[in-house]
């Protein structure tokens, strides 16, 4: 039906409904035809669209029963269980922990309304990166008299110079032009040339140039064309395609560098892993068969493309690790685990409940992601309100328990025995809890409530492996929060060309992402 149509009708509708319904008709055409101008619009995702039609969904406990009217209603709760309220610590929907972590308690007692001047979000000490120039006093030195009038004293240098900050912009690639003079003798003709300063190297592109694109590139999601349309409005002229050379010679100098990462990484007590989606062209379509038929790839049943993410704790140090090509989580992780010491036993691997994420042929200790098995009540709220905000309640006081000792910096036995005394006895009256309503048949195995309980008591031994063995997470938040610069990728750049250019984005991609992980490299 074309909007035309709908627009005709609603004129002969004019004089046969009252003034209220005809305005209520003309709001909703207005309403269709906006709807069916983002669904014929390429660019409308379907995210953009759930977003517009039902505004931004977040997961925080206060904003769920918030959202759906329940936040003063009373839980569903054991028979004599009093209820508990305890201090807000939980997952969002990217897994990231609110509460004091989040900055949420510093930020609810900040006295906004005083701020002292010349003092930033910053200070100085938070600009690791900046150029620091030394300024001597204009006329004093230390040891001098006193400049004051009747003080005999001396003046001494003090340990904190006093400090000015100020932040200038440049191009993200800097172009150096050296101008060498010449002079040529009126005799002879012979031509002198003055020597290029040392700094001047033998490479047009300096390393640090290099490292700037790719940081660009695979760090923040930008893509080579959106580089150089913007280095070319800034008058540096810089092609997509020179960009690529550059990464690529790049990716081969730091190799050693990802490949002891690799080694290190396998070392660790507790991996995480998970994948996404991801494109590579080479791998699909008309040039997928044209390589077949050339012999340059091999056939391959699987016809899906991932990038998995691997995040290991070794000790303090968090090392990231991205491999994008038809391989799963757990195959990529048995490559790393491959490398591992014979004496270092097995590690803890944390993920979600898809089998896809284990590896076949090496023994790890199993946990999986608590976070997981609360977003299938968190969906579900809605129908249930007061089952879910039960469990939901539950689950904040656990991670609130890990909150505290995180910030106790206790030792992981430690935390181990306070979450054995104090998450232990709540993830037991949530067990029983879901067993009595299944049991009782109060709840439909069928329904939604149902399903996300049969999830959770499933998958109950490795959900709650950190009752049992220190060092366990919670979640599998970390890797995760990890994979958002290969998300981030894709929704820029959209895919890769070949499996090379894929190869040279994981090895950027896993040697900024340890650069930017807390405690890599350790203070």
């Amino acid at each position: 039906m074309e909007l035309r149509d709908l627009e005709a009708l609603l004129e002969r509708l004019k004089s046969s409904v009252g003034e209220k319904d005809y305005e209520l008709l003309e709001r909703f055409l207005a309403s269709f035809a906006y709807l069916t101008e983002l669904i014929e619009d390429r660019e409308t995702t379907i995210g953009r669209l759930r977003k517009i039609l039902f505004g931004s969904k977040s997961e925080k406990t206060k904003d769920v029963l918030k959202a759906k009217g329940i936040e003063e209603t009373e839980a569903e709760r054991p028979p004599g269980e009093e209820p508990e309220s305890p201090a807000p610590a939980e997952p969002s929907p990217e897994g990231e922990l609110s509460g004091p972590e989040a900055g949420e308690a510093e930020a609810e007692t900040k006295d906004e309304g005083k701020k002292v001047a010349g003092h930033g979000r910053n200070g100085a000490e938070a600009y690791e990166g900046a150029e620091r120039i030394e300024v001597p006093h204009e006329t004093l030195k230390s040891g001098a008299p006193c400049p004051r009038p009747g003080c005999k004293g001396r003046v001494y240098r003090l340990k904190e110079p006093g400090v000015i900050v100020r932040l200038r912009g440049m191009a993200p690639i800097l172009v150096l032009i050296w101008a060498l003079e010449k002079l040529r003798c009126n005799l002879c003709g012979e031509v002198f040339t003055a020597e290029p300063p040392p700094e001047v190297g033998e490479e047009k592109y300096d390393p640090t140039a290099a490292s700037m694109i790719a940081l660009v590139k695979y760090g923040a999601g930008f893509p080579f064309n959106r580089l150089e349309k913007l280095e070319r409005n800034l008058g540096v002229p810089l092609p997509a395609s020179t960009q690529w050379e550059v990464v690529k010679d790049a990716a081969e100098a730091v190799a050693p560098a990802h490949e002891e990462l690799f080694r290190q990484a396998a070392q660790g007590e507790v991996l995480h892993n998970d994948d996404t989606p991801m494109k590579i062209l080479e791998l699909m379509g008309e040039r997928k068969r044209k390589a077949l038929e050339r012999g340059d790839l091999e056939p391959r049943e699987r016809t899906g493309v991932f990038t998995s993410g691997i995040v290991s704790r070794v000790g303090e140090r968090k090392i990231a690790l991205f491999f994008t090509g038809p391989k799963h989580a757990g195959e990529n992780l048995s490559e790393v685990l491959s490398r591992r010491a014979a004496e270092s036993g097995p590690p803890i691997q944390m993920s979600d409940g898809l089998s896809r994420n284990e590896p076949e042929a090496f023994k790890t200790v199993m946990a999986n992601c608590l976070t997981h098995g609360r977003r299938k009540f968190v969906e579900v709220v809605e129908s249930f309100p007061r089952e879910c905000r039960f469990v939901i309640e539950c689950l904040k006081a656990v991670y609130e328990i890990d909150a505290r000792a995180k910030e106790l910096g206790l030792s992981p036995e430690e935390r181990l025995s306070l979450h054995q005394e104090e998450s232990g006895p709540l993830m037991e009256v949530l067990r029983a809890w879901m067993d009595f309503k299944l049991e009782d048949r109060e709840v439909e195995p069928n329904s939604g409530l149902g399903e996300a309980m049969e999830y959770m008591l499933r998958r109950w031994e490795r959900l709650t492996l950190f009752l049992r063995v220190a060092r366990a997470p919670l979640d599998n938040n970390l890797v995760e929060r990890a994979l958002k610069k290969s998300i981030i990728h894709r929704k820029n750049s959209l895919f890769y060309l070949s499996q090379n250019g894929a190869r040279v984005g994981d090895i950027f991609m896993s040697l900024i992402r340890c650069r930017g992980c807390i405690g890599w490299p350790p203070s």
